[in-house]
């Protein structure tokens, strides 16, 4: 019951490569918001994970949200893998250990975006409380082993899985038991879109710091606030990072596009199936030289297929995905998005964030990446530490928002979504940083607990 395959033109000449990212640019009318997310999935008695089949697994919770909802399923073999809302873009997907992914509709603004969080979470708990299926906001598992994770029936994580062991350390980590949310934006030409990249990619260890929410894993305290994120620095150096290319003079459309074709392959699809071709070279492809498809080309949908399993802290498709964020609470999910909107949708606001980067060095961002998920806000950066970086970035995205000047039915703007960001600042205190203080106080160590208060 696989789905009809997609027909897709072939790849002409170079120019395809660029165009496939530079056809995402459009007016600024015309922005809008994406927000995705991933919910671990628990039950609660016993305290378990949710296998894919049986009465109560992840399988009769789709076919109840597809019920409820009326989208459309989309298989893996005879699998339902996730369900497409079929009147606006968007729709529920799994990824490998069963964290419950909703790719958000394109919304007009942040109360759109707070509105689907909310009503998302509606349906899912309706069809999920009969089945004893509860949702976790949190970056990572805090207490079960990989392999204690049942995994979902999807090709592509079967040819995923066994590259990730032979290229980093924690790759199945990552896949199994990390949960993110991403911000989707648009830009409006090829100068526009670089100074954002720019910009996202200098910000995104303190958007890590801000939302670091992991520091848990295995049944205890790992040592990370965010263990999430030091899993990514341990996953697959070819497909991960801080883009340095993007800084440099000249980087634009094709400058990523020479980046991509260099990153290793995993899966080319044809006839609904994946055919295995890991670690293999888009290039050689082009030319028709894949060992797995000999003489066989590839196709604009090949290449954005390639294109979306790059892994870098902000991804160029054909809008920008921002993607360093642990999984929180629902405020939390949007406050990520205000975030990013209040920095790169108003142009004051983006010009201010970028005078307050452009100064750092490659070794500055780098250096602020590996120590984030440790250190979070406290990562030392010259005479102080990323606390007052992070600061000032919060209080250039609340300005943003007002600028933007966009209410809801109650006359509030979309700063009111910044209010997850202004308790970490008066604070102090990431989220990670919280839950550590309930460990080490009144929990008693007793980490079963975190399943209650950090359930969605």
């Amino acid at each position: 019951m696989a789905g009809a395959e997609i027909v897709s033109p072939p790849i002409e000449s170079r120019a395809d490569l660029i165009e496939a990212m530079a056809r995402g640019a459009k007016p600024a009318d015309q922005w809008r918001i994406g927000t995705e997310h991933e919910k671990h999935v628990f039950h609660t008695n016993p305290l378990r994970p949710v296998a894919y089949e049986g009465p109560n697994g992840i399988r009769a919770l789709l076919e109840g949200i597809e019920a409820k909802t009326g989208w459309t399923p989309f298989y893996d073999g005879d699998n339902p893998i996730g369900l497409r809302n079929n009147e606006i873009a968007g729709g529920i997907s799994l990824e490998p250990g069963g964290q419950f992914e909703l790719s958000g509709s394109p919304q007009i603004d942040l109360h759109g975006t707070a509105s689907e969080m909310a009503e998302h979470m509606r349906v899912a708990k309706d069809v999920a409380g009969p089945l004893d299926i509860h949702f976790l906001g949190l970056g990572v598992t805090p207490i079960w082993s990989v392999s204690e994770i049942p995994s979902m029936p999807k090709s592509r994580y079967a040819i995923m899985a066994p590259y990730m062991e032979k290229v980093g350390t924690l790759g199945t980590s990552m896949m199994f038991r990390s949960a993110t949310v991403q911000t989707n934006l648009d830009f409006s030409s090829e100068a526009d879109m670089v100074k954002k990249l720019r910009v996202a990619l200098a910000l995104q260890p303190i958007a890590t710091a801000l939302f670091a929410n992991s520091p848990f894993a295995d049944g205890r305290d790992t040592g990370f606030l965010s263990f999430r994120s030091h899993i990514w620095l341990n996953t697959d150096n070819d497909r991960t990072g801080m883009l340095p290319f993007a800084f440099e003079e000249g980087f634009g459309f094709e400058q990523y596009a020479d980046h991509a074709l260099d990153v290793p392959m995993y899966f080319v699809i044809r006839n609904g199936q994946y055919v295995n071709v890991a670690g293999e070279s888009f290039r050689a492809f082009l030319d028709g030289d894949l060992p797995q498809l000999p003489g066989e080309k590839p196709t604009i949908k090949d290449w954005e297929d390639h294109l979306s399993t790059l892994f870098p802290e902000v991804r160029l498709k054909q809008f920008l995905e921002m993607r360093g964020a642990d999984m929180g609470d629902e405020k939390s999910v949007t406050a990520l998005s205000a975030f990013w909107v209040g920095l790169l949708y108003d142009d004051i606001a983006l010009e201010a964030a970028w005078e307050m980067v452009k100064p750092w060095s490659r070794e500055d961002r780098e250096f602020m990446r590996r120590e984030v998920p440790r250190l979070g806000l406290a990562t030392p950066y010259e005479r102080t530490n990323l606390y007052d970086i992070a600061a000032q970035a919060v209080g250039i995205a609340e300005a943003g928002l007002v600028r933007r000047g966009i209410r809801n039915a109650r006359g509030e703007d979309e700063s009111i979504h910044m209010a997850p960001l202004e308790e970490t600042i008066r604070l102090a205190k990431s989220p990670a940083e919280r839950w550590l203080d309930l460990y080490d106080g009144e929990w008693g160590g007793d980490l079963t607990r975190i399943f209650k208060a950090a359930e969605m």
